[in-house]
C-alpha cells in the first residue's frame, strides 16, 4: 500500500513540476514518461539540467540525421555538432549495423548529455540497415487478425533496437489510409478502418514500449487522405473538423489511453484546424498545442516530422522553421538542418518574449525525463562483437514467418478451388510475370508436379500468344504477379497487357493469381476468379503462398482496404487447411536450430571420410519441414552438387513405402487378412513349402524364409552375361531393361519367381521359426497384392498413393520418367552388370525382376519420404485423402514378436533401453521406419510427431564401402534431432487463435 501511495504521489509531483499551468490535465491522465521510480527520475533530470549552460540546454531540443554509409566528412560534421551543440539525439538512416554501432559508441563518447538514438524503422531495422531481414510493412500487418503477433513483432524490434543502442522508433504509422491514390502512405498504413488501425497500432506500440523503446505515432493529425507527398509539397486536407476527430484522431485517442510516449506532427495544411493559408500543421500552435496537448491532453514527447521536407520548407528556411516549430509547441526538432542558426533564433525569441524560459525548461526536462525512462541515466556502450548474429536470431525468423503466413489473404476463390484437391486429376503449371519467382516455383513443386514458365512484364502480344499455346494443356495455372510497385501514378507497375493475358487464360482454364505486392494493385485484377494477396514480394512470401494454396497452412488474412467492387475491405478470412506438410523454422515447433546445425558437421564428416559422396537430410516436426539440407556431390569426382531435388535409390525403404503401404491399404478395406496364408491368396503355391506360411509371420520376417537369394549368379557364366538371359539391345524377346544397354529376356521375372518359390525354408528352433530379416518376404507380399488388385504393384501405388499425394518423383523405374542427371548414381557393378548403375535399381534381384520388386526398386526425394511418413503419423490421412485406417497403422507399426524389434514390414528401435538399433539411441520405442542398403533411412516418431529422412548413395562406387554404418552417421544425426528437441521442449512462439 505504501509503495502505491508513493508512486501516485510521485506521479502527481512530477506532473506538477513539468506541466507549467496544466495541473488539472496532468492529474487526470498518467504521464507516459514517468519512470517506475519518479523521485530518482526527477533528481537525475534536475541534476543534468542544472549542469548545462543555456546553449547546451537548447541543444537537447534538436535531433539531426546521421548515416553509417557516408564518408569521414559526414562523421566529422556530426561529431562537431554533438560536441559543440550538445545535441539531444541522432536519427540514423542508411548504413550497416556494425558501422552504425561503432559510430553510436563514438558519438555517445563525445556527448556531454547522453544522446537519444532513433530510427525511422516502420518495418524494422532493415528499412535503413543492410544485413537484416524485413518485418512486414503496415498494410501486411493490417491483414493479420491476431494482434498478438504484431505485439511480438514490436517486442522483437525493441530487442533489436536495444542491441543497437537505440531508444526511439518512429513507428507505427497510424494514418487511416482512406485514399487509394495516396502517394506517400498507402502500404505504410494498416488500412482504411479506424478500429483496425487502432488495434494494430496499440499492439505494435505496446510491443515496443513494454520492452523499453519509445514508440512514436505518426503522422498527426492524419496523413491518410492526401494526394500529395509532404516530402515534396504541402498536402491539403479539406475534411471538416468533426470528420478528422471521428476518423483520423481515433487511433491517437486509443493510443493515448494506452500510454503512448511520443507523437510526430506531420507537414499538412488542414484549413478546418488552422485556417491560415499554407500553414503546415507542424508549425501550427492550434494543432500542436491547442489540439494535441490541450484538447487531447497528450503529455508525451512531441516531435516534428523531418524539417528538411519541402512540405515545411516552402515558406521558411532552415533555422527559421525550427523556431516556428518550437513556438507551435513541438518538443523535439527532428532532422534540423541548421542547429546553430536555430539556437540563435530561439535565444532572440526568449529576449523578445515569444517563448518563456519556463516553457523551454519544461520541454528540455521533458526530453531528459524520457531519456531517463529509456535508461540513458545508466548509459552503456554497445557490444559490437557478434552484433549481427544477435540481431538475426532464429526467434526473429519465427516471428517473421508467423506474421507473413497470417497475412496471406485468399480474396477470390470461385468454387472453392483453393486449397487444391485432386492433385492427380489436374495438370499444373506455374507462370511468373515481371520478376524473379524461383523460390515461389520451387515451393509449388514440393506439392505436386509443376511445369514452370516465366515472362517479362509488358511482353508483346506475340510472346503472350506463344505462352498461351504452351499452357493450353494444363488445367490449373498458378500465376505469380511480380514486379509490383507502390506508385499509384504508375498503376503500381501493372501492365494492362499482362492482365489481358490472365483474362484470356481464365476463359479456358483455372487461373490462380498470387499478387506479390501492394494490395491496391488488385484494382486491375477485377473479374479474376481466384486471387491471393501476398502483400509483399520476398523469399518468405514466395515460400508461404504455395503452402496456403495447397492447404499446408490455413489462410487467415483479410483485406484491410477497399480497392474495387470485388476486392472490398474485409474479404478473405479463415480458410481451413488440409494438413499437408508445411515448411518453416525449427524454433516454431520447439526445436533448437543451433543444435540441429550440428548435423552439418556429421554430414560433412561422412563426405570427408568418403562414407558417401553426398546426402540429403530432412526433419519434420508437427507436420512442418524445419530442416532440409543437402551435402556434397553426386559423385566423389567433380560432379553436380546434391540438392533437394536429387532423387535417390531407396533400396529396402521400398519394403515400407511401397509393398507394406499396399498391404496396409488392402488390410484397411478388409481385402487382406494377416492371419491367412500365402496359399490362400496364391493357389499356385499349394503343394509347396510356402503355401502355409502365415502373412503375419511373413511380414514379421519369422516365416523361415532365407535372407536373400543371389539370383543373378544363375544368369552369368565366367564373369559374363549368359546371352540366353541378356542382350545389349532391346528385341521383342529381350525387352526388360536391367541397366543402360542391358535387356533381360522377357521370361526372366517368371524364372526368378520360380526360383524363389522353390527355395528351401530355414530350420525351426524350439518349434518355431527364427527371426531372419529376408528380402524374400516382399517378393511374396508383392505377389499377394498384385493378385488381389489384379494390377502391377507400381501402377497400383501410382494410382492410389503417389499421384494423389502429388509425389511424382516417388517412383519405380525413374529412367522412364525424369532426366537421369537428377538421379544419384549407385554402384559401379563389376560383378553383374559391368557398368555404372544410374537411374536403374541397384539391387540385382529387383533389376532382374523388371525394376519393380517388393523389396527394392523405389526411388524418391527426401520430401517424398516426408509426405509418406506424415501420412503414417496422421493415421492414414493426408490432405483430402483417407488411405489407411488408424487401427491398421497402429497394428503394422507395433512390435510383433518377442524375437525381434520388427513390426509388420516396419523396422523399430531395439526394445532394450538405451539401444536404438538402426534408429538413434534416443528415439522412443514407438518409433517406426526402415533403412536402405544404398545408405538411406526414414524414421517416424508418433510420440513427438517427428520425422527424420536421410538419403545417400554410399554404395557409389563400391557396395563394400560400409563406413556409413561403421561410423554410425545415420544414427548420430537421429540423436542430434532429439537433443535439439530436449533443448527446447515447447515451441518458442505459438500464435493465438483469438482475433
Amino acid at each position: 500500500m505504501r509503495d502505491t501511495v508513493q508512486r501516485v504521489f510521485g506521479i502527481c509531483l512530477v506532473a506538477l513540476f513539468f506541466t507549467s499551468g496544466k495541473i488539472d490535465h496532468a492529474l487526470l491522465v498518467e504521464d507516459p514518461l514517468i519512470a517506475p521510480d519518479p523521485i530518482a527520475q526527477l533528481n537525475w533530470v534536475d541534476s543534468v539540467y542544472q549542469n548545462l549552460s543555456l546553449d547546451e540546454q537548447l541543444g537537447q531540443l534538436f535531433m539531426v540525421a546521421a548515416y553509417s554509409n557516408k564518408d569521414e566528412a559526414h562523421v566529422d560534421e556530426i561529431s562537431q555538432l554533438v560536441k559543440n551543440e550538445n545535441l539531444g539525439g541522432l536519427i540514423f538512416f542508411q548504413g550497416g549495423p556494425d558501422r552504425q554501432a561503432k559510430l553510436t559508441n563514438y558519438y555517445q563518447a563525445q556527448a556531454k548529455t547522453p544522446l537519444f538514438i532513433a530510427m525511422d524503422a516502420e518495418w524494422g531495422l532493415s528499412m535503413r540497415l543492410d544485413s537484416i531481414p524485413d518485418f512486414p510493412k503496415a498494410m501486411t500487418l493490417g491483414a493479420i487478425q491476431n494482434t498478438e503477433l504484431i505485439y511480438s513483432m514490436g517486442s522483437e524490434m525493441a530487442r533489436q533496437f536495444k542491441e543497437m543502442g537505440m531508444h526511439i522508433n518512429f513507428a507505427p504509422v497510424v494514418d487511416v489510409n482512406s485514399n487509394p491514390d495516396n502517394p506517400v502512405i498507402g502500404y505504410r498504413a494498416f488500412g482504411e478502418n479506424k478500429q483496425l488501425v487502432a488495434k494494430r497500432a496499440v499492439a505494435y506500440m505496446k510491443g515496443l514500449q513494454d520492452h523499453g523503446i519509445i514508440a512514436n505515432a505518426k503522422h498527426f493529425p492524419g496523413h491518410g487522405d492526401t494526394e500529395a507527398d509532404s516530402h515534396y509539397a504541402l498536402p491539403v486536407i479539406k475534411h471538416p473538423e468533426n470528420r478528422i476527430w471521428d476518423i483520423d484522431l481515433y487511433p491517437y485517442q486509443e493510443l493515448f489511453r494506452e500510454n503512448l510516449m511520443s507523437v510526430m506532427v506531420a507537414h499538412l495544411n488542414i484549413p478546418s484546424l488552422d485556417d491560415r493559408a499554407n500553414t503546415p500543421t507542424s508549425l501550427s500552435r492550434k494543432v500542436v498545442t491547442d489540439l494535441l496537448q490541450n484538447q487531447m491532453n497528450f503529455q508525451g514527447l512531441v516531435f516534428t516530422d523531418a524539417l528538411n521536407m519541402r512540405g515545411v520548407l516552402q515558406s521558411s528556411s532552415p533555422g527559421e522553421v525550427d523556431l516556428k516549430a518550437l513556438l507551435a509547441g513541438n518538443d523535439v526538432l527532428l532532422y534540423s538542418q541548421d542547429v546553430p542558426k536555430a539556437k540563435s533564433l530561439i535565444k532572440e525569441a526568449i529576449q523578445e518574449g515569444k517563448i518563456s524560459e519556463k516553457e523551454l525548461e519544461r520541454k528540455i526536462k521533458k526530453i531528459l525525463k524520457a531519456k531517463y525512462q529509456v535508461g540513458l541515466h545508466t548509459y552503456r556502450p554497445i557490444k559490437t562483437a557478434g552484433l549481427v548474429d544477435r540481431l538475426n536470431t532464429p526467434e526473429t525468423e519465427v516471428i517473421r514467418e508467423e506474421l507473413y503466413a497470417n497475412a496471406i489473404t485468399v480474396a477470390a476463390n470461385k468454387d472453392e478451388l483453393i486449397p487444391f484437391k485432386g492433385l492427380d486429376m489436374n495438370r499444373f503449371a506455374s507462370l511468373t510475370i515481371g520478376g524473379e519467382g524461383e523460390a515461389f516455383q520451387q515451393q509449388l513443386s514440393k506439392y505436386t508436379k509443376f511445369d514452370h514458365f516465366d515472362i517479362d512484364k509488358a511482353s508483346s502480344e506475340s510472346e503472350h500468344y506463344k505462352l498461351m499455346k504452351k499452357l493450353e494443356d494444363y488445367e490449373v495455372v498458378v500465376v505469380g504477379l511480380m514486379g509490383v510497385t507502390n506508385s499509384p501514378r504508375r498503376a503500381f507497375g501493372i501492365a494492362p497487357g499482362d492482365i489481358s493475358l490472365l483474362r484470356m487464360l481464365q476463359k479456358r482454364q483455372k487461373v490462380v493469381t498470387v499478387l506479390f505486392g501492394n494490395a491496391y494493385a488488385s484494382q486491375f485484377l477485377e473479374g479474376l476468379e481466384h486471387v491471393v494477396f501476398a502483400f509483399e514480394n520476398n523469399e518468405l512470401t514466395q515460400k508461404l503462398s504455395p503452402q496456403i494454396l495447397f492447404g499446408a497452412r490455413p489462410a487467415q488474412g483479410i483485406l484491410p482496404v477497399s480497392v474495387s467492387t470485388q476486392f472490398t475491405y474485409g474479404v478473405g478470412g479463415f480458410l481451413q487447411g488440409m494438413n499437408r506438410l508445411s515448411y518453416g523454422t525449427p524454433e516454431s515447433v520447439g526445436l533448437d536450430s543451433k543444435v540441429l546445425n550440428q548435423i552439418d558437421e556429421v554430414a560433412q564428416k561422412a563426405i570427408r571420410i568418403q562414407a558417401t559422396p553426398g546426402a540429403n537430410v530432412l526433419v519434420v516436426k508437427d507436420g512442418k519441414v524445419v530442416f532440409e539440407r543437402s551435402y556434397g556431390q553426386l559423385e566423389y569426382k567433380r560432379s553436380p552438387k546434391v540438392n533437394s531435388e536429387t532423387v535417390y535409390d531407396l533400396a529396402s525403404i521400398t519394403k515400407v513405402l511401397a509393398t507394406t503401404q499396399a498391404v496396409m491399404f488392402l488390410h484397411s478395406r478388409g481385402e487382406l487378412d494377416m492371419n491367412k496364408t500365402l496359399g490362400d491368396y496364391l493357389p499356385e503355391l499349394k503343394g509347396t513349402n510356402k503355401a502355409k506360411l502365415i502373412l503375419r509371420d511373413v511380414m514379421a520376417h519369422e516365416a523361415g524364409l532365407k535372407a536373400f537369394i543371389p539370383h543373378y549368379v544363375k544368369t552369368v557364366e565366367g564373369g559374363q552375361w549368359r546371352d540366353t538371359y541378356y542382350q545389349p539391345n532391346p528385341t521383342p524377346d529381350f525387352s526388360s531393361p536391367v541397366s543402360n544397354d542391358m535387356f533381360a529376356v522377357n521370361h526372366l521375372r517368371d524364372s526368378i519367381w520360380h526360383w524363389t518359390v522353390k527355395s528351401y525354408l530355414l530350420p525351426k528352433s524350439g518349434g518355431r521359426n527364427r527371426y531372419v530379416y529376408s528380402d524374400l518376404t516382399m517378393y511374396f507380399m508383392q505377389a499377394v497384392v498384385e493378385r488381389i488388385v489384379n494390377q502391377p504393384l507400381n501402377e497400383f501405388l501410382d494410382q492410389n498413393f503417389y499421384e494423389p499425394l502429388g509425389l511424382y518423383s516417388l517412383t519405380f523405374k525413374p529412367f522412364e520418367k525424369m532426366p537421369i542427371d537428377n538421379i544419384a548414381p549407385t554402384e559401379n557393378d563389376v560383378a553383374f552388370r559391368k557398368r555404372q548403375v544410374k537411374g536403374y535399381v541397384h539391387d540385382p534381384g529387383a533389376a532382374m525382376y523388371g525394376g519393380v520388386a517388393g523389396h527394392a526398386g523405389l526411388f524418391g526425394k527426401a520430401n517424398d519420404l516426408a509426405v509418406m511418413m506424415q501420412l503414417m503419423l496422421n493415421q492414414g490421412y493426408y490432405g483430402e485423402l483417407s488411405l489407411l485406417k488408424p487401427a491398421t497403422v497402429a497394428a503394422f507399426t507395433q512390435r510383433q514378436s518377442t524375437q525381434s524389434r520388427r513390426g509388420w514390414g516396419w523396422d523399430k528401435p531395439e526394445p532394450e533401453l538405451g539401444k536404438g538399433g538402426s534408429a538413434g539411441d534416443l528415439a522412443p520405442k514407438t518409433t517406426f521406419g526402415h533403412t536402405g542398403f544404398t545408405g538411406t533411412c526414414v524414421w517416424a516418431d508418433p510420440e513427438n510427431n517427428l520425422i527424420y529422412v536421410f538419403l545417400s548413395n554410399r554404395v557409389y562406387p563400391e557396395a563394400e564401402n560400409t563406413k556409413l554404418l561403421k561410423e554410425g552417421i545415420r544414427t548420430e544425426i537421429h540423436d542430434i534431432i532429439y537433443k535439439a528437441l530436449e533443448r527446447r521442449k515447447t515451441p518458442l512462439f505459438r500464435a493465438s487463435s483469438d482475433n
